[in-house]
């Protein structure tokens, strides 16, 4: 088995084309097969090396690797059939292209926008499918030769021979379209840039590809290029049409309605080994109530003919709880290792480390981190500005609670000295001011906290005030019982 991955450098690496790369990481692996990276950079005008950039490296920030190809962006390729990026290839289209018109498989058009745009309205008008009217299919020679001497601009078009095309689709089973419906298609624009349908087909056939697995939204294209390898006399590779990702209201997910884009997940924080998890179930399960499997686990599994057929709904709370499955089966080392990042360097590596069981329970993505426990790094008074007045009063109570439970933290805090400042001792101190104030412990201790970290919900109290010191919280305690002064009682 031979599969290929060709994406466009036009944009990022978005999460259909993450997917896609994935199946066919999967179905090589499974197979002992050869996986290939080509770059389809022939639209010069929207192509970028920082695309590439961002499609490879996020490639290898999900652990898919690749037998051929190019190893990094504008770097060289590694295989035996390089170029791997088609602007590399252009002598090789032009010849298969000039083949097909010597044979009578394609032909030169001279139609301009206008008349296309009149052919086009009249098919709507008439409520036809819209489709080449193949005008200079049938020109006759003595016109072909008259534009050909005035310099009129042409496309290239291939032939659509009008009958039915079958062929047994890897994931949907049979599939038979009628190419009576697809007109002539442009296979080389008028500048002499051939096009997708052109080129893909000639590149699998000269990479040796036996496989090509990716989107339905490439169905519809399949008979065009069945039509193609055969004018040309190709091996035809086996297709399977994987579903479209849907968003949760099974609409399409786009880039202008969705967050596709593989970096923005990578920067909330996402594990790798947990989206290729969440990717994977994306269309396909292993058919029991397992759902944590690694990568090589994955490929020992997969099977493209045990894919769905309808769309994938990409439901973000499932991948919320794999990442929150992958954080907690780490150990602190690894965890305070994968946060560093998000974390300030000033923070110590060891304090990090005393961190990271306080939150590891609650952590659902690496980005929460800072709005976790950003509360013991940041100034005083930039925590102090995350809540008003109102924050501080407990469930069951209002200022009068409040400025009772800040002024025994106080009173605790102020008797403790920095040999007694541990998590056990807070907390036992702290219940026993809760008794001697008449209030629940639940209720004490909610002033406290918001004053402490600035949030309702944190990591353990006790442990945050430990983390903290006597001081800095003292002066929070401090700040929160000013915010009680101009509230009336």
């Amino acid at each position: 088995m031979r599969v290929r991955m060709a994406p466009s450098p036009t944009g990022p690496l978005h999460i259909g084309t993450a997917r896609t790369s994935l199946y066919n990481y999967l179905a090589a692996r499974h197979a002992g097969g050869t996986y290939v990276l080509r770059i389809e950079d022939t639209d010069p005008a929207r192509s970028t090396d920082d695309f590439e950039r961002d499609i490879i490296d996020n490639l290898h920030w999900l652990g898919i690797s690749w037998d051929e190809g190019p190893q990094v962006a504008g770097g060289d390729d590694i295989g035996p059939h390089a170029p791997y990026r088609q602007s590399g290839r252009m002598e090789l289209y032009g010849r298969e292209a000039d083949r097909l018109l010597e044979t009578g498989s394609a032909y030169r058009c001279w139609c301009t926008t206008e008349e296309l745009d009149a052919v086009r309205r009249d098919q709507e008008t008439k409520r036809e499918p819209p489709r080449y009217n193949g005008r200079c299919r049938h020109l006759a020679e003595a016109e072909r030769a008259a534009h050909e001497a005035e310099g009129r601009p042409s496309v290239i078009r291939f032939k659509v021979e009008p009958e039915s095309v079958r062929f047994d689709d890897l994931v949907r089973g049979e599939i038979e379209f009628d190419n009576a419906l697809l007109g002539d298609f442009v296979i080389v624009r008028n500048d002499g840039m051939p096009l997708y349908h052109f080129v893909v087909v000639i590149d699998d056939e000269a990479m040796g590809i036996t496989d090509v697995i990716r989107g339905e939204d490439h169905l519809s294209n399949t008979p065009k290029h069945i039509a193609l390898i055969r004018a040309l006399g190709y091996r035809e590779p086996r297709f399977g049409h994987i579903p479209l990702i849907l968003n949760a209201d099974r609409s399409k997910m786009s880039k202008r309605k969705s967050q596709t884009a593989i970096t923005a997940y990578r920067e909330e924080g996402y594990l790798p080994e947990a989206f290729v998890n969440f990717m994977a179930f994306l269309g396909w399960s292993p058919g029991t109530e397992e759902e944590i499997f690694s990568l090589s686990e994955l490929a020992s599994r997969f099977d493209i003919a045990k894919v769905h057929h309808g769309g994938a709904v990409f439901d973000r709370d499932r991948l919320d709880h794999l990442n929150g499955v992958y954080i907690r089966a780490m150990t602190d080392e690894q965890l305070a290792l994968r946060v560093r990042p998000w974390v300030p360097e000033a923070i110590r590596d060891d304090d990090l480390l005393r961190l990271v069981p306080l939150i590891k329970e609650r952590l659902v993505k690496l980005g929460d981190v800072p709005d976790l426990i950003g509360f013991v790094w940041e100034p005083d008074e930039v925590v102090a500005g995350w809540y008003g007045p109102e924050l501080l009063y407990p469930k069951k109570g209002g200022p009068n609670e409040a400025r009772a439970a800040l002024e025994g933290a106080r009173e605790v805090l102020a008797e403790l000295d920095d040999a007694d400042f541990s998590a056990d001792v807070l907390e036992q101190r702290f219940r026993e001011a809760a008794e001697v104030a008449g209030m629940k412990a639940g209720d004490f201790f909610s002033p406290i906290r918001v004053a402490v970290t600035g949030r309702t919900i944190s990591p353990p109290l006790f442990a945050s005030l430990e983390m903290l010191g006597r001081d800095r919280s003292l002066a929070r305690v401090d700040d929160a019982r000013g915010k009680l002064t101009q509230v009336p009682a």
